[in-house]
């Protein structure tokens, strides 16, 4: 009975792998890419120990029979912790992936708009120069035809 309720108990949002529901885990957007992660049924009955409860231990046979039973179990229950260790370690590793692709992006958007600032400030400098230079070049201009006129009255 404990292993029943503990297994019922041991669900998370609607979803419990020790009832033998099932979770599909999608990788990206279109579910292209996804893991199905299968629960197995736990219970007293499906590891077969209802019959321990009902073993009078009253001889070596019984007592071997019960420790069968009970490694059995701890063997369906030590698959099942390895199946399910095995997809946690695909999606952790999915995870990782993501989050390291996650900061390449924003690092790369980031060097992007950067990058912008920095030639827009670049094209607006040179701009500033430019008008700069040709009213210099504008007033050198009007300095030597005044220089000219001077001369042609003097």
């Amino acid at each position: 009975n404990q292993i029943d309720q503990m297994a019922a108990d041991s669900g998370f949002n609607g979803t419990n792998l020790l009832a033998g529901d099932t979770v599909n885990v999608s990788f990206n957007e279109k579910g292209t890419s996804s893991l199905k992660v299968s629960g197995t049924a736990v219970t007293a009955s499906g590891l077969n120990l209802v019959a321990v409860g009902q073993t009078d231990f009253q001889d070596s046979n019984s007592i071997n029979a019960v420790i069968a039973t009970i490694n059995s179990a701890n063997s369906a229950l030590q698959n099942q912790a390895s199946t399910l260790g095995a997809n946690l370690a695909v999606v952790q590793n999915r995870q990782d992936f993501t989050k390291q692709m996650i900061n390449v992006l924003d690092t790369g958007a980031a060097n992007l708009t950067n990058a912008d600032l920095n030639e827009e400030a670049a094209n607006s400098q040179a701009l500033s120069t430019r008008n700069s230079l040709g009213i210099s070049a504008l007033s050198l201009a009007n300095q030597a035809q005044q220089g000219i006129l001077q001369l042609l009255r003097g």
